[in-house]
């Protein structure tokens, strides 16, 4: 059973265009650097052009103002708004969170590391990833996740992702580990992929298809690639059925989250699970992971409240998310500029960052909003 390509209007794609961007703007920082010292060594020119080319979807505009045509604007350049924001916030992804970029559920005595690992297996689980199967990530980062699902499954896993630096990162990273023989990475955008069809034995995204222009599209150009009988997985971030777009509260938290985390369009859970529907999916499991009775909350890392420390070795996390750990970084961050050490709008991507932390927290807590609803959906046919 095949599916069609999304009809959803596309960037044309400029390889060549964006390998150049990736070497001025980040030089040789990719191959060894890591966090505070790699976001240092970038161009200053390079890096005003990629903050101008990403705020320029958001300065003076506020929830209050939105309209359709701005976010049109958004959807319309998805690509490129998602490829500079991961250009200005890779390095304080991982100098602040590590190299796995998304959420996860906590447990007592469970250490924050250990955690995000058991989130990203109990992914594969649920798929039932096996060992020698090709496995696509989709919107695969740094890599990190990829090279935890390898370790666990002994799969084969291709990560695909729109950003140049990124993709050298992974690539490190995987050989680093001894991984390379089982994991690679490619080029390309997702709502187009450059895989021929029925071309793996599953799929996964982690927090990445929220960055799609159309769910819809995403979800049908993964039921393309993947082979009949194939399973796809994800966890999607979502705003709850409690939203309402005609509340300003509720439609402030929504944009801080797009603002500070790169997306173009984020949907409500009902237009996902449609999308899944559309696409051609046979859904499998659906479950908002965050509505567990957890004792600790998933978004107890940007909270910066002491009280939800596991373990010694989640300090450095936790206090850089304090309002002192913050107000620290956002000073100390603009006396670089100031002397020039870091680029002209480190400070301004930082605190972006910092806006959609809250932004985060407050639609966890009013439970406006989820990063880790769960969906498991197979393409029929057989294997």
């Amino acid at each position: 059973m095949a599916a069609p390509r999304s009809t959803t209007q596309l960037e044309k794609e400029d390889l060549e265009r964006d390998a150049a961007f990736k070497k001025a703007l980040h030089g040789k920082t990719g191959e060894g650097r890591q966090g505070f010292t790699a976001m240092l060594g970038k161009d200053h020119g390079a890096q005003k052009e990629a903050v101008d080319e990403y705020f320029k979807h958001w300065d003076n505009k506020s929830s209050a103002t939105e309209t359709e045509e701005t976010r049109k604007a958004r959807r319309d350049q998805y690509a490129t708004l998602t490829r500079h924001y991961y250009n200005l916030a890779t390095d304080l992804y991982e100098y602040g969170w590590g190299q796995s970029f998304h959420f996860s559920r906590y447990s007592k005595g469970e250490a924050f590391r250990q955690a995000m690992a058991r989130h990203e297996h109990y992914l594969a689980l649920k798929m039932n990833i096996q060992e020698g199967q090709r496995v696509l990530d989709v919107g695969c980062g740094v890599g990190g996740p990829a090279r935890e699902i390898v370790k666990f499954t002994g799969c084969n896993t291709v990560g695909l992702n729109n950003n140049d630096y990124q993709i050298e990162r992974a690539t490190n990273y995987a050989k680093r580990e001894g991984l390379d023989h089982k994991l690679s990475f490619t080029k390309g955008d997702f709502m187009q992929m450059p895989y021929p069809d029925n071309s793996f034995d599953a799929v996964y995204a982690i927090e990445a298809t929220v960055h799609a222009p159309s769910l819809e599209g995403i979800y049908t150009e993964i039921f393309r690639v993947l082979k009949p009988g194939g399973v796809f997985g994800v966890y999607e971030w979502l705003m709850t059925d409690k939203y309402n777009n005609d509340d300003a509260h509720h439609r402030a938290i929504r944009l801080g989250i797009e603002q500070g985390d790169g997306i173009a369009n984020m949907e409500k859970i009902e237009v996902a699970l449609a999308a899944m529907k559309a696409a051609g999916f046979t859904l499998e499991l659906n479950e908002d992971m965050a509505d567990r009775p957890d004792e600790l909350p998933w978004y107890w890392p940007l909270s910066g409240d002491l009280r939800y420390m596991q373990s010694i070795w989640d300090l450095p996390t936790l206090a850089r998310m304090t309002k002192i750990g913050r107000g620290l970084m956002h000073n100390f961050v603009g006396a670089l500029e100031s002397i020039k050490l870091a680029p002209k709008g480190t400070q301004k991507t930082a605190d972006s960052l910092a806006l959609a932390a809250d932004s985060l927290v407050a639609g966890g807590k009013e439970k406006l909003f989820t990063p880790m609803y769960l969906m498991v959906g197979r393409k029929p046919g057989k294997a």
